[in-house]
């Protein structure tokens, strides 16, 4: 069922080196990037069920955030931009009120992630997610998360506090 939500909400995958290495998987919705940690990155192998750990809301202005966030920082360490692009839910309305009832189901038009994805809270947990990939058009069952995160990309990036990490 196609939705007929069509604002052009964005989504962005920030790649993320912090005390641990992962991917800031965000959407925007009510205002805000909704945001989780999917700790391997998302994949367009539908057979990959990546957990995605819900976080803080970020602002709206962490769309196109990149820089080397200082020692000190929350999530301090090097960010890039990993994929960007656009997202449709399939569900007709706010896409906040299915993210509240745990399971949102949208398509994604990024420069590497295409096609339909759902977002799943796991039984029982309150933070912990599945991103799964739907077998469809876009799929790709021999994905690999590629980093973006190269070292002559490293040495470009400046030191920058991000604009209020949190919402």
């Amino acid at each position: 069922m196609k939705s007929s939500f069509t604002s052009g909400l964005r989504f962005v995958v920030h790649e993320h080196q912090a005390s641990h290495h992962h991917y800031d998987f965000r959407l925007e919705a009510g205002g805000v990037l909704k945001s989780w940690a999917v700790p391997k990155g998302p994949s367009m192998n539908p057979s990959d069920k990546r957990l995605a750990v819900m976080v803080d809301d970020h602002l709206l202005e962490y769309f196109a955030y990149e820089g080397r966030i200082p020692q000190g920082e929350y999530g301090a360490g090097a960010v890039v931009i990993w994929d960007t692009g656009t997202y449709q839910p399939l569900e007709a309305g706010d896409p906040l009120e299915p993210i509240k009832r745990g399971k949102l189901t949208f398509i994604l038009n990024g420069k590497k992630l295409k096609g339909e994805f759902h977002l799943t809270l796991m039984k029982g947990k309150e933070k912990e997610w599945l991103l799964i990939k739907k077998k469809d058009e876009h799929a790709d069952p021999n994905w690999k998360t590629a980093s973006e995160l190269t070292p002559e990309r490293l040495k470009r990036l400046k030191v920058k506090v991000p604009p209020c990490a949190s919402a």
